[in-house]
């Protein structure tokens, strides 16, 4: 199982970047998908969630900027981030929780996302 996130960089406060995550080894159209972030000295958060059936889930922080998508033809997830601040800065990380059919979940390497003010 493989889950190879990209799309992270440095950017100035108000900028936008689109992370990307391609998943092989699941079977991505039965798995949740979500987008978690650890910056330094914090534990891990859940940023957006998107489930088997479309629905999406927001951290209040990002609601309103961020907005999460999945492409199931190219087992793909990605995060679109506008109006980005400095307090976005953290590695970015995507997650596959199974939905049906068991209870695996498996995790990316990390993307640095790192917004200057």
């Amino acid at each position: 199982v493989q889950l190879v996130e990209s799309g992270g960089g440095l950017v100035q406060a108000g900028g936008s970047l689109r992370l990307s995550c391609a998943a092989s080894g699941i079977i991505f159209r039965i798995n949740n998908m979500g987008w978690y972030r650890q910056a330094p000295g914090k534990q891990r958060e859940l940023v957006a969630l998107i489930t088997v059936d479309g629905s999406t889930n927001y951290t209040d922080s990002v609601k309103g900027r961020f907005t999460i998508s999945r492409d199931n033809a190219k087992n793909t997830v990605y995060l679109q981030m506008n109006s980005l601040k400095p307090e976005d800065t953290a590695v970015y990380y995507c997650n596959s929780r199974r939905a049906i059919g068991g209870v695996s979940s498996y995790w990316g390497q990390g993307t640095q996302v790192t917004v200057s003010s």
